[in-house]
């Protein structure tokens, strides 16, 4: 506010400085350069009405010349971006682009409304150019208020940047911030919101364009016709009455007695000079009346007595001179002739409606021997209506872009900027939603906002901003019950596996290294790219997870073929063989249990499919390749690489290198290719995991 209040007090002093001391510059624009290159484009342009406001009272055409301003403000804010500022070339542009406002665009405004320049000085000039070169008149004029431009925009612009510098820039942001309703936004952030806003149809910022302008617009035409067809009909009305009033009072003057002498003698008739001077003087005091004439009306047409022609001035119809009769007087000519009084005529003419009234001129027994004529061109009111409207149009442009600035400033400020860091603030919230440090950091940034527009836009906003601080709390609450949850199922599927493993007292941690074998595997096979479509972080999670229920359905062998030293026979082996099937009884009554489709699926799979082989030689189905459910192929190199590495009661542990070996030789035939690959490339993350689990 201070800012704006002292560029309008500069603008206002300067130019009537200018004017006092007839100096032959404009110097009103420095204050608006100045605050909007303090302040921002709106109080810039709030200068520039202002500034034309006030220097109408010592220069009334001031306010037609309020777009010139807003144009100047609107342009300081486009080349004062940073970004274009710094550059010398921009410097030099926005000097030309002030002297084309205020020159070209000024100098036509100024013939418009003026039909000349405005300053005796520049008018000069251009008379003086026109006559040396041979240049137009007219096109003299905008060379030299062009020039004369350069000038005044030049020193207004370094006056303005000077002063500007004086401030410093940690005061110049704060003055700019003040205009926000909420966290000032980066140039970077409010240019990233403009472009989301240029991509939708129908933005907010393009519905209040639309909205103010419409607006503006039907209320400016309403009010301009509605001004126009009121000033019209009164000045009608008042130009009919002074038409009227004119032909009586000159029927009064004009002596009834002389006017056969009038039409006889003319000029040279005694009275007739006098009594012509009286009537012009008539005409001249009615406003409105162009014509004012005296005539003898007959058969055979129309006598002048007197015609004065205010036109142009010439004395029109000589004494005694007939013309014939309009047509529009065709029909009262009885009247005419009895030496009626009749009502208005209106007439047509190639130069426009002419409104006729006539008073009878009496003699002294009462009868009509002449009728004075007093006529108003509506020609004259149609000029004048246009000279109305131009006027108005060039104000109302200047409070139209004023308005709509105003308009689009608090929508802005109040809705588009505040709804549009709400809606990227709630999509980072939503897009960020799986990490509790994420959600944390995205409700604080909702809290840095600090929407303050005191409407409902504001309480949006902090409706917005405790749910999404509740929503990081009950997601962190929900992360730890998930986790307690999922403690809980890991142990309990770690003791289901304990209890078969127990059983086979030979399998030293056998569950724990092969889920650890599992998870090195997924995780090579994630980092080349392999199975792209299945695994996923949740996918390989839940292998792992599930790895240890692979051999649950040994629950049901029996102890004799589980524990047995040596070698089983075909008929033990069968028998070991059904550990497969009843895995995957045990793990589709699991998941009927549960309902729905879990983690638990990928453990029926492992069960049951674990010594499934990749040329389909395998048990229980003889599957083969990729129809072998994936984790149950990465479970088959675990489980055969733990089961060679390990010591067995019927069998030494074959040395680290002997065993991925033989994992080797068996790919593409026992063992998916990828998945050996990917083993054998994890060598060092196997032996921490044996090192780990080492026998005793």
């Amino acid at each position: 506010m201070a800012v704006t209040i002292i560029g309008v007090a500069v603008n206002a002093l300067l130019s009537f400085l200018a004017h006092l001391l007839q100096i032959p510059l404009y110097l009103d624009t420095v204050g608006t350069i100045f605050t909007t290159a303090v302040a921002g484009l709106f109080p810039g342009m709030v200068v520039a009405a202002a500034t034309n406001i006030l220097c109408t009272f010592f220069q009334s055409e001031s306010i037609y010349f309020v777009l010139i301003n807003v144009l100047i403000a609107i342009c300081t804010a486009w080349f004062m971006q940073e970004k274009r500022w710094q550059k010398n070339r921009s410097k030099v542009l926005f000097l030309l682009a002030l002297s084309l406002i205020g020159g070209e665009i000024g100098i036509l405004f100024q013939w418009v409304l003026l039909e000349g320049p405005q300053l005796a000085d520049v008018a000069e000039a251009a008379r003086e150019l026109a006559a040396q070169s041979g240049i137009p008149y007219p096109l003299c004029t905008g060379i030299i208020n062009f020039g004369l431009n350069i000038v005044d925009k030049s020193l207004s612009a370094g006056i303005a940047i000077h002063a500007m510098r004086l401030i410093p820039r940690d005061t110049r942001q704060k003055i700019r911030d003040t205009r926000w309703k909420q966290r000032p936004l980066t140039e970077e952030e409010t240019n990233a919101y403009r472009r989301q806003s240029d991509k939708r149809r129908e933005s907010l910022s393009v519905r209040m364009t639309i909205l103010i302008s419409v607006s503006a617009v039907l209320l400016a035409a309403v009010i301009v016709w509605i001004s126009m067809s009121l000033y019209f009909e009164n000045v009608k009305k008042e130009y009919e009455r002074n038409a009227q009033s004119a032909a009586t009072f000159a029927a009064s003057v004009v002596d009834a007695g002389r006017i056969g002498d009038y039409l006889r003698e003319g000029e040279n008739a005694p009275g007739y000079p006098e009594t012509r001077a009286l009537l012009e003087q008539i005409r001249d005091n009615a406003p409105g009346v162009q014509y004012l004439y005296v005539e003898v009306i007959d058969k055979d047409g129309c006598y002048f007595v007197f015609d004065l022609d205010a036109e142009d001035g010439e004395p029109g119809y000589l004494p005694g001179e007939r013309v014939d009769i309009d047509e529009e007087f065709q029909s009262l000519m009885p009247a005419l002739l009895a030496g009626e009084e009749i009502e208005p005529i209106s007439s047509a003419y190639a130069t426009g409606w002419v409104l006729t009234f006539f008073a009878p001129i009496r003699s002294a027994s009462g009868q009509t021997v002449a009728y004075a004529g007093a006529d108003v061109a509506l020609k004259y009111l149609t000029d004048f209506n246009r000279s109305f409207l131009l006027k108005i149009i060039f104000v109302f442009s200047g409070f139209f872009v004023l308005i709509l600035g105003y308009g689009l400033h608090v929508a802005r400020s109040y809705l588009v900027y505040p709804v549009n860091s709400m809606v990227a603030r709630a999509r980072g919230f939503v897009r960020d939603g799986t990490d509790q440090k994420d959600l944390d950091e995205n409700a604080r940034k909702i809290e840095e906002l600090d929407i303050r527009t005191g409407d409902e836009v504001e309480l949006l906003y902090q409706a917005l901003s405790k749910l999404a601080t509740a929503t990081a709390e009950q997601m962190r609450d929900i992360r730890h019950y998930a986790d307690a949850t999922a403690k809980m199922q890991n142990g309990l599927i770690i003791t289901m596996a304990d209890m078969v493993e127990n059983r086979d007292s030979d399998t030293g941690a056998h569950v724990q290294k092969t889920a650890a074998y599992v998870r090195i595997i997924l995780n090579g096979l994630m980092r080349k790219g392999y199975y792209p479509d299945k695994i996923s972080p949740k996918y390989i999670s839940d292998v792992e997870m599930s790895a240890p229920l692979h051999d649950v359905g040994k629950i049901n062998i029996p102890d004799t073929i589980l524990s047995k030293p040596g070698k089983l026979s075909p008929e033990e082996f069968e028998i070991m063989k059904t550990h497969t099937t009843s895995g995957k009884l045990i793990m589709e009554r699991a998941i009927n249990t549960l309902g729905g489709e879990t983690y638990l699926k990928e453990a029926r799979n492992m069960a049951a499919y674990h010594h499934e082989r990749w040329d389909g030689k395998g048990y229980p189905e003889h599957l083969r390749g990729e129809v072998i459910p994936l984790s149950a192929r990465v479970m088959a190199v675990a489980d055969v690489f733990d089961a060679l590495a390990s010591r067995r009661v019927y069998k030494p542990a074959l040395p680290f290198e002997k065993a991925l070996e033989i994992l080797e030789e068996n790919a593409g035939t026992q063992f998916d290719p990828k998945c050996v690959e990917v083993f054998v490339e994890s060598q060092d993350e196997i032996r921490q995991v044996m090192r780990k689990y080492q026998d005793a």
